[in-house]
C-alpha cells in the first residue's frame, strides 16, 4: 500500500500518468480517437493534480494533513533509491522538491494541461491525431521527469527523451519536405550541444563522485574544491567548476536556442501549433534555462557577481544571452509568419533569462521563466487559433468557387494562412482569440503594471542596472542592461506590429473575411478557446507574486511582508541572493521603454492599418536609410546561409566526394575489389593446378591402365594358331638374345 500521507512519495508519481498514457495510446487505444483523447487527458489531469498537491503543500497549504516546513529550502523533501553500482560507490536516483521545483510544478503541468485540451480541438480532423497525442504524452512525462529529478543524470535522460519527441513532432507532417527537414535540423543542432553537455556531466561526476544536486550545491567544501582545482583543459584560465559550467551552458545554448545555435527553433514552427506551444512554453526551450538555474551554484563557484567577480560560465551566459535577446528581437521585426515572430520572441526572451543568470540575477531569471512560460503558451495557442480561423476562411472561399491568393505576391504560390499580410480585421471574427492574444502580447511587450511580463522583465532590468553600478565599469551587467533595454523597446514594437497586422483594420483577403473557428458552441471552438481564457487571466495576474515591496500602491497590496516570490525561490540556494534596491525614478523610466515601443508600433501599424498590397511601413522607413537593412533582417542576417556555406555544403562535399567517391568507392571499394580479384585469380590458379596436376595424375593413371587394357586385349583373340605363332616368335627372339649373350 502507498502511504499517501508521505510527501516524499508524491513527486515520484507526478511523471507516471503521462508515461502510462503514452504506453496505452500506442499499445491499446490508438485505433479510437476518443479513447486516445480520454487516455491523454486523464494522464495529464492526474499529473497536474499530483503537482498541484505538491505545490500547495510546499507553499504552506495543508495537503493530506501536512504543512510545509518553515524554511522549505534547507528542508526540501524527496527520496532516493539505489540505481547502479559505480565501483566502490552506489549511484542513487531520486526525486527532489525544493522551491525551484515547486514553481516549475506550478507552470509546467498547468501549461501542459492547457495545451492538451487545446490540441483536442486543433488536431480534431488530423488523420494521425492518435500518434500525435502519444508523442505529446511522452513529451509531458519527460519534462516532468526532468523537473522532479534530484540529479543531473536523470535530468539528462528526460532532456534527451524530450529531444526525441521534439524531432518526432516538429516533423509530424512529414509529407512536407520543410517539416521533416526542420525535424532533422532541430535534432542535429541540439545534439551538437548535448554531446558537449554530456562531457560536462561526466567531468562533474569524475571530480565529485556524485551528480546529486543537494550533495553538491549544499556542500561549500566541494564547491570550493571545484572552484580551485585547475581544469583538465585550459587549466590556466579555467577551474574544474568553470570548465564544467561552460560545458553545461553550451547544452543550454543548444536547447534554449541561443546564438549561435538558435537556427533550429524558427524552423520548428513547421510542426503543429500545439507542438510549438509545448516546445516554447512548457518543455523544450524552458528546460535549457531551468537546467542552468538548477546548476547555478556550480556556475557561480569561485565568483561573486554582486561584487563584480564573474566566472567563465557566468560571463558566457551574460554576453551570449544579452546579444541573443537583442539579435532575435531585431529579426522578429521583419518576420511576416505569425508563428515565426513568436519563435524569435522566444529566443529573445530566453536570452533575457540567460543574461540575468550571467550577472547573478537568479530569482529574476526564475521569475521570468514562469511568466514567460504562461504568456508564451497563450500566444502560440492564440496564433494557432488564428491560423485555424484563416484555414476555415480559405475553405469557405474554395467552396464558393474562389481561390484565395497572397495579397503581397501573385506568383502561383499556395495561399499562406500564417502570413500576417494575408490577415487583418480578425478581432471582430474571432474575438476571444483577439482578447487572449492581446493579453499575451501585452505581457510579452511588458505593458506596465497590469501584465505579468512587466513585473518579471522589469526585475531583470533593475537587477542589471543595480549590479552595473557596483563599480565594475563597463562590465557584463552594464552590457546586459543596455542590450536588454533596447531589446525591450523592440519587443514592444514588434508585438504591436503583430497585433495590428493580424487583428486591426479590414480583412486583406477573402480568407480573413470569412475566418472562423466554427461557432462558439462547436467542439473545436470550445476546446481551442477555453484554455486561452485561463492562460489569458494568468498572463495578467501571475506577475503580482513578485512585486517589489517598495513599489508604490502595488507593493503594500501584494508584498506587504516582502517579495513573496523572491523570498520563496531564494531558499533554493545555500546563500540567499539579496533583494535589489528599489528606485522609483529608474522604474518610471523603465516603464516608458515598452510604452515607447507600443506607441511607435501603434503609429506605424495600428493608427492607419495596412491595406491589401501595401508595403510594410517598417520596410519603407528602413529602405529610406538603406534597402539592405530590411533585406538582412528579413533573411535573418543570413546566418542559415552562412551555416549552409560553412557547414552543410562542406559536409555534403565531404560525404559525396571525399567519403563516397574517394574513401568509399576509391579506397574501401577499391580494396575490396582488389581482394576479390586476387581471390578470383588465386581460385583460378588452384583450379588449373587441380585440373592439370591433381586431376591429371588422378585421372591419368586409370586412363593409362584403360588404354593399356584396350591395347592388350587385342592379344586375347581366341585364335590358337596365332597364339602358337606368337610363342614361336617369342622363342626365336629369346633364343637370339641368349645366343647373343653367349657369343659376347
Amino acid at each position: 500500500m502507498i502511504d499517501w500521507t508521505n510527501a516524499n512519495i508524491l513527486p515520484w508519481l507526478i511523471p507516471v500518468p503521462p508515461l502510462i498514457a503514452f504506453a496505452l495510446i500506442f499499445l491499446v487505444t490508438n485505433r479510437s480517437w476518443w479513447l486516445t483523447v480520454i487516455t491523454a487527458l486523464t494522464g495529464t489531469i492526474l499529473s497536474w493534480g499530483l503537482a498541484a498537491a505538491v505545490f500547495l503543500r510546499a507553499v504552506g497549504a495543508p495537503i493530506l494533513g501536512l504543512y510545509a516546513p518553515e524554511h522549505f529550502g534547507p528542508n526540501a523533501f524527496g527520496s532516493q533509491v539505489p540505481w547502479m553500482a559505480t565501483g566502490a560507490t552506489q549511484f542513487n536516483v531520486g526525486v527532489l522538491v525544493d522551491p525551484l521545483t515547486v514553481i516549475m510544478l506550478f507552470m509546467v503541468p498547468l501549461a501542459i494541461l492547457m495545451i492538451m485540451l487545446y490540441s483536442v480541438g486543433y488536431m480534431y480532423h488530423d488523420p494521425r491525431r492518435e500518434r500525435f497525442f502519444g508523442y505529446m504524452t511522452l513529451f509531458a512525462g519527460a519534462m516532468l521527469t526532468l523537473v522532479v529529478a534530484d540529479n543531473l543524470l536523470l535530468l539528462f535522460i528526460g532532456w534527451e527523451i524530450m529531444g526525441f519527441c521534439s524531432y518526432s513532432l516538429i516533423g509530424f507532417w512529414f509529407e512536407k519536405e520543410s517539416a521533416y527537414k526542420a525535424g532533422v535540423k532541430a535534432f542535429m543542432t541540439t545534439r551538437v550541444a548535448d554531446v558537449i553537455m554530456l562531457l560536462g556531466i561526466a567531468y562533474l561526476f569524475a571530480e565529485t563522485g556524485t551528480l546529486n544536486f543537494r550533495d553538491i550545491f549544499f556542500n561549500e567544501e566541494m564547491l570550493h574544491q571545484l572552484a580551485t582545482t585547475p581544469a583538465l583543459l585550459f587549466g590556466g584560465a579555467f577551474s574544474a567548476a568553470g570548465l564544467i559550467g561552460v560545458f553545461l551552458v553550451v547544452g543550454t545554448i543548444g536547447k534554449s536556442a541561443q546564438f549561435p545555435l538558435h537556427v533550429w527553433l524558427p524552423d520548428a514552427m513547421e510542426g503543429p501549433t500545439p507542438v510549438s506551444a509545448m516546445i516554447h512554453a512548457a518543455a523544450m526551450v524552458s528546460a535549457g534555462v531551468y537546467m542552468v538555474i538548477r546548476m547555478y551554484p556550480l556556475l557561480e563557484a569561485g565568483a561573486d557577481p554582486h561584487h563584480g567577480i564573474y566566472s567563465p560560465p557566468l560571463m558566457l551566459m551574460a554576453y551570449i544571452g544579452a546579444f541573443t535577446a537583442l539579435f532575435a528581437a531585431v529579426i522578429a521585426i521583419s518576420q511576416n509568419d505569425i508563428k515565426r515572430v513568436l519563435a524569435y520572441s522566444t529566443i529573445s526572451q530566453l536570452g533575457y533569462m540567460v543574461a540575468a543568470l550571467g550577472i547573478g540575477a537568479y530569482v529574476a531569471a526564475a521569475f521570468h521563466l514562469i511568466t514567460h512560460g504562461i504568456f508564451k503558451a497563450l500566444l502560440f495557442m492564440s496564433s494557432g487559433a488564428v491560423i485555424h480561423g484563416m484555414e476555415h476562411g480559405e475553405h469557405h472561399a474554395h467552396e464558393h468557387g474562389h481561390h484565395p491568393h497572397n495579397v503581397f505576391e501573385d506568383e502561383g504560390k499556395p495561399f499562406d494562412p500564417q502570413d500576417m499580410r494575408n490577415m487583418g480585421g480578425l478581432k471582430d471574427r474571432i474575438p476571444v482569440t483577439w482578447w487572449a492574444f492581446l493579453a499575451g502580447g501585452m505581457s510579452l511587450a511588458g505593458f506596465p503594471l497590469f501584465t505579468a511580463g512587466f513585473w518579471s522583465k522589469d526585475e531583470i532590468l533593475a537587477e542589471s542596472w543595480n549590479l552595473g553600478l557596483g563599480g565594475e565599469g563597463f562590465g557584463p551587467a552594464i552590457f546586459v542592461f543596455i542590450l536588454l533595454v533596447v531589446g525591450a523597446f523592440l519587443t514592444a514594437f514588434y508585438t504591436t506590429r503583430q497585433l495590428a497586422l493580424t487583428f486591426a483594420g479590414e480583412p486583406r483577403t477573402e480568407a480573413a473575411e470569412h475566418a472562423s473557428l466554427g461557432g462558439p458552441s462547436s467542439l473545436v471552438s470550445i476546446f481551442m478557446q477555453g484554455p486561452l481564457i485561463v492562460l489569458g487571466v494568468l498572463a495578467l495576474i501571475t506577475g503580482y507574486a513578485g512585486v517589489h515591496p517598495s513599489f508604490p500602491v502595488f507593493g503594500p497590496i501584494f508584498s506587504p511582508g516582502g517579495n513573496p516570490f523572491h523570498d520563496f525561490v531564494a531558499e533554493t540556494l545555500m546563500h540567499h541572493p539579496p533583494v535589489s534596491d528599489f528606485n522609483l525614478v529608474f522604474t518610471l523610466v523603465l516603464m516608458l521603454v515598452p510604452l515607447a515601443g507600443i506607441g511607435l508600433g501603434w503609429l506605424m501599424y495600428a493608427r492607419k492599418p495596412l491595406a491589401a498590397g501595401q508595403e510594410d511601413p517598417g520596410k519603407v522607413a528602413l529602405d529610406a536609410i538603406s534597402p539592405a537593412i530590411w533585406r538582412w533582417m528579413e533573411n535573418k542576417f543570413y546566418v542559415d546561409e552562412l551555416y549552409d556555406w560553412a557547414f552543410v555544403r562542406p559536409s555534403y562535399w565531404v560525404s559525396e566526394t571525399l567519403v563516397s567517391q574517394i574513401i568509399d568507392r576509391g579506397v574501401i571499394d577499391g580494396t575490396l575489389h582488389f581482394i576479390a580479384r586476387a581471390g578470383v585469380f588465386t581460385g583460378e590458379l588452384f583450379k588449373r593446378f587441380n585440373r592439370v596436376v591433381i586431376d591429371g595424375v588422378g585421372d591419368g593413371i586409370p586412363q593409362g591402365i584403360g588404354l593399356f587394357s584396350r591395347w592388350f586385349r587385342f592379344i586375347q583373340s581366341g585364335n590358337v594358331q596365332q597364339y602358337m605363332l606368337m610363342v614361336a616368335l617369342s622363342a626365336i627372339v629369346l633364343g637370339i638374345v641368349v645366343f647373343w649373350n653367349l657369343i659376347r
